[in-house]
This record gives C-alpha cells, structure tokens and sequence, in this order.
C-alpha cells in the first residue's frame, strides 16, 4: 500500500468519525431540549396544579390518572412525578466530560437514576395489569417488556459497575436510559407520526391501533437496535462501515428532532397553557 493510499485512508476514516461524532452530538442535544421540556410539562400538569389547588385530572391526557383514587392516585404520583428528575439530569451521565472531571457526582446520579428507574418500572407494571390499565393485550406487552427489560437493564449496569468493568456499564447504562425513557420516546414518535401523517394513520382513540403497538414496540428497541449498531461498526475501524453508523445515528436524530417539535407544539405546550391560564 502506497503512502498516499494510506493518507487517503486515514482521511476517510477521519472524517466519517468527525460525521459520526457530529451526529451522535446532535441526537444528544436534541433529546436534551426534548428532556427538558418534559420535565417542565410534568410538573406544570403534576406538581404545580397540585401547589395551586387545581385538579391535576383535569389536565392530564392520561385516563387511568382522570380515574384514580385514594392508594392508585399514590401509586400514579409515585409513578410520574420522578421523572421530572430523569428528565432534568438523566442525560448528564452521557457527557463525558461531566462523568471523567465530576466521578462523585456521576456516582450518585447514576444511583438515583436507577433506583427512580425500578420505582418507575415496578409502580407502571403494577398500575398496568393490577389496576387494569391497560388497552389492548399487544399494545400491554410492549409497555410490559419495556418494564421488565429495564429491570434487567439496571441490574447489570450496576452490576458492571460494581465490578469496575465500565465499558461493559457504559453499554447497559445507555441501554438502561433508553428504556427508563420508553414511554417519553413513545410520545415523541406518536406525535411525529401524527404531524407526518397530517392526522392519525392506524392508530385509534385507544391507542390499540396497528400503528400504536408498532410504536409500543419500537420506541426503545429502535434506539437499542441504533446504539448496538453504533458500538459495532465503531469496532470496525472501517470508513464505510462508520458511515452506516453515521447514517442510522442521523436517522435516529431525524426521527426525534419530529418528535420533539411535535410533542411541543401539539401536546406540551397547549396542557401547560390551559394550566397557566387557570392559575
């Protein structure tokens, strides 16, 4: 091999690195605006609807929330509620800089994060079968595999942790973020659907369409199917194969980018504002 056949090599593998770097960089940063403006519509509609003596059932789209009472209503606030945490400073243990320079407090968060992520899972199984909240039996079995994989999800990434064998926590713990944020992911690709689609295109009221369990589905395995792709092809040291990694993060970043805009614009902003407007 010639020294300018190596040169060129190395120069494409500089740059398909440099595009893959760029794209995961921007997925980040635009889950990160969608993160942060969750988190303000679950304590607009959760905690200062509470703080005002206004009746959270009336603003929230959630109808197994419109009907509980008593120990459920409990259950739903403990279920809810924590995710304002999530939201806010789930996404810091993916920046490196933040994990390398701060260690306690990645330490820590990582804790709290994973002991909100089993509250989370343990109350929504609970309410899903136990109190009968469920829709169709399909559409149940995504939210259900979402719980119980992010139960296995968090038990090796501190198990890995524990061990001090930190690639292998790494790849859980992101494993593990995706899945706590499941059912926020699921928002964000119901609502792109929709803006898409111009309206609902198989789904139903009940959110038991073909479209719907689709999405009950995909809104954690496509993400784990993208990042698994990405641990992969990284390995390859290859400039082709990190352009398809490249290529699946952008469509990863396109698909929530859709999302975001769409969940702010036709289902945040309006509750927060009839909220707002109540006070």
């Amino acid at each position: 091999m010639t020294e300018s056949t190596i040169s060129s090599t190395k120069g494409n593998l500089l740059s398909a690195n440099n595009a893959l770097d760029f794209g995961v960089k921007s997925w980040f940063a635009i889950a990160l605006i969608g993160q942060w403006a969750f988190a303000v519509y679950i304590f607009t509609i959760y905690v200062l609807t509470f703080l005002t003596s206004l009746e959270p059932q009336n603003f929230t789209p959630a109808p197994g929330f419109k009907k509980a009472q008593g120990f459920d209503l409990v259950l739903f606030f403990a279920h809810i509620v924590p995710a304002i945490y999530l939201s806010l400073f789930g996404m810091l243990q993916l920046v490196p800089k933040i994990r390398n320079r701060y260690r306690k407090f990645h330490r820590i968060n990582g804790q709290i994060f994973f002991v909100i992520g089993l509250l989370g899972a343990s109350t929504g199984l609970f309410l899903q079968w136990a109190r009968e909240t469920h829709g169709s039996a399909a559409a149940s079995l995504g939210i259900t595999l979402n719980g119980i994989l992010i139960i296995l999800a968090i038990f090796f990434a501190w198990r890995y942790a524990i061990q001090k064998r930190f690639d292998l926590h790494m790849r859980w713990a992101i494993h593990a973020f995706i899945l706590v944020n499941g059912v926020w992911t699921f928002r964000l690709y119901l609502m792109g659907w929709y803006m898409v689609n111009q309206g609902p295109n198989g789904n139903t009221k009940n959110v038991d369409g073909p479209m719907d369990i689709f999405l009950s589905f995909a809104c954690y395995l496509l993400p784990m199917a993208i990042v698994e792709l990405y641990f992969w092809l990284k390995k390859q040291n290859q400039s082709n194969r990190i352009w398809i990694a490249t290529a699946a993060v952008a469509f990863g970043a396109v698909v929530t980018f859709i999302g975001v805009v769409s969940a702010i614009l036709a289902m945040w902003s309006p509750r927060i504002s009839n909220v707002l407007n109540a006070i």
